[in-house]
């Protein structure tokens, strides 16, 4: 189970309508919907893992803290949601360490995972993959093996792999999919959940474990639980089906998901597993 930890105006989507300069004049939302979650997974005993903005952190270190003391998993998510795709490699990593090192810094914890704004890496720059190993990550959860306007490597493998040319080290997580008449559909989250019914996605993912007998890696954002988000103007039609979709049936639909199946951090699920398939060429 991961989190997205972002607020509703940093989404990839919003990029064209919403400049980063006027992020502090909005009303944040994140750390109170954070901790709803919070509150949500501690009602059911599920631990999960965040993947935090190193400019959430830097606003609200008293909610990473909170994170960590209810003992889920802190991860990095990237400074300010830049997608590697607009970055360089010395822009990646500059933008990756300092996240990474204010993660660490407040919550006195290694970093040990790290996902890519967007789902932004894929064929065109797997050189983020060794700069990931240099600065210590032990793994990465930020390829989605579908195609997608914004993201995807459907030719990815659909589960943990080792990126890079050692064959060994820093693991890629990619989020589920389902396989069906060989093409990946995308079940691990995001958008689709609130796109499809419940029991789809409960079907699709049940696949995954029983067929595939692989674990499912779930994420969502804190925003998508909160239907009551200012509401913004002049965007496409396209961009506001996608963000406000089934916004006010999320948070029944994830209290179904606790409920029917297991779930934990992605460090004790998949770092400690020793069959990893082999790395993308």
């Amino acid at each position: 189970m991961t989190v997205d930890v972002e607020d509703y105006f940093q989404v990839s989507a919003f990029e064209p309508y919403i400049p980063r300069q006027a992020w502090d004049r909005l009303p944040c939302r994140v750390e109170s919907n954070t901790d709803r979650i919070l509150a949500l997974f501690a009602g059911r005993g599920i631990k999960a893992t965040f993947f935090t903005l190193g400019w959430v952190a830097r606003r609200y270190p008293g909610l990473v803290r909170r994170i960590v003391e209810a003992g889920h998993e802190l991860a990095c998510h990237g400074l300010a949601h830049v997608r590697v795709t607009q970055q360089t490699p010395d822009e990646f990593r500059e933008d990756v360490r300092l996240a990474k090192h204010i993660l660490e810094d407040i919550s006195g914890q290694p970093i040990l995972g790290y996902r890519a704004a967007s789902y932004s890496i894929g064929a065109k720059n797997l050189w983020a993959f060794p700069i990931l190993e240099e600065l210590g990550f032990q793994y990465s959860s930020s390829i989605y093996p579908v195609r997608h306007d914004l993201y995807g490597m459907p030719e990815a493998p659909r589960f943990a792999f080792h990126p890079t040319a050692s064959g060994d080290g820093l693991l890629e997580l990619p989020v589920t999919t389902v396989k069906l008449g060989g093409n990946n559909y995308p079940c691990g989250g995001g958008g689709y959940f609130r796109l499809l019914p419940y029991p789809l996605s409960r079907w699709a993912m049940r696949r995954v474990n029983r067929i595939d007998r692989e674990s499912c890696i779930f994420y969502f954002h804190p925003w998508e639980i909160d239907p009551d988000q200012p509401r913004q103007s002049g965007i496409g039609l396209k961009t506001r089906f996608r963000h406000y979709l089934n916004l006010s049936k999320m948070e029944t639909r994830l209290t179904a998901l606790l409920r029917d199946f297991v779930w934990d951090t992605m460090a004790n699920v998949f770092l400690s597993k020793t069959e990893i398939h082999s790395a993308v060429r």
